[in-house]
C-alpha cells in the first residue's frame, strides 16, 4: 500500500545528487530497496534489528522485580556490527518503536557513533501504541516521494513517541526536520 512520505521525499533528494553514499537499511530485506540505491551508486548494509531483539536470545533474565535483563553489548556487537565502515544514511523506518526498551538508547547511541559527521537517520515514529496502523511493517522506497508498506511478521508495539521524546532520545545530534502525517506516524530525519 502506497504512503506519502515528506521524509523520504526530503531524503531522496539527497540520495540522487549525492552518489557513492553508504547507507543502512533497517528491516526486511527490500530488494527494491537494493535495487533502487544501488542503481543511484550507493553502497548498501542490511541491518535487520526487529526479529533479532524480539527472539528473547538477547534477554539474560530478570531483576528482583521482574523486570528482563539484556545483553544490550551482545546485541549492538551482532545486530550492529559494520567492521569499522561509517554510514553516511540510516533508513531506521519504524524500528525504534519495536524494540525493547532496553536496546533503544544504545542502538541510536550506537548509529551515532557508525554516520559520518552530516550522516542523516529517517526514522517513523508512531505517535500511539493501539489501533491498525501500529502492525510492524517493511517499507518498500520509490522513485516518487511514496513509500510501499507492507504487513510483515506481527510484533507487539512497544511505545509510542512525542515530539519530546523524539529529541530527547536524539540529543547530540546536529539537528532535526519533522514531517507530520495523518496516520499517526511521525517522521523525522535526524543529521549527526
Amino acid at each position: 500500500m502506497p504512503r506519502h512520505s515528506g521524509g523520504w521525499a526530503a531524503l531522496r533528494k539527497r540520495l540522487q545528487a549525492e552518489p557513492g553514499l553508504r547507507v543502512i537499511d533497517v528491516g526486511y530485506t527490500s530488494p527494491n530497496n537494493i535495487n533502487y540505491l544501488t542503481e543511484l551508486g550507493h553502497s548498501v548494509f542490511l541491518a535487520d534489528l526487529v526479529p533479532d531483539a524480539c527472539n528473547g536470545n538477547w534477554k539474560t533474565g530478570e531483576d528482583e522485580d521482574g523486570n528482563a535483563i539484556w545483553n544490550v553489548q551482545g546485541f549492538l556487537d551482532q545486530a550492529l556490527n559494520f567492521s569499522g565502515r561509517t554510514f553516511d544514511v540510516v533508513l531506521l523506518w519504524t524500528a525504534l518503536d519495536y524494540l525493547p526498551e532496553a536496546l533503544v538508547a544504545a542502538v541510536v547511541q550506537h548509529l551515532h557513533a557508525s554516520m559520518n559527521p552530516g550522516g542523516q537517520v529517517l526514522a517513523f515514529c508512531h505517535t500511539r501504541t493501539k489501533g491498525e496502523e501500529t502492525v510492524f511493517c517493511r517499507f518498500h522506497l520509490t522513485k516518487g516521494d511514496d513509500v510501499e508498506v507492507q504487513l510483515a511478521q506481527p510484533f507487539p508495539i512497544q511505545r509510542a513517541f512525542t515530539n519530546r521524546s523524539i529529541e530527547k532520545l536524539f540529543a547530540g545530534w546536529s539537528g532535526h526536520k519533522q514531517f507530520l502525517a495523518k496516520d499517526s506516524v511521525s517522521e523525522v530525519i535526524m543529521t549527526r
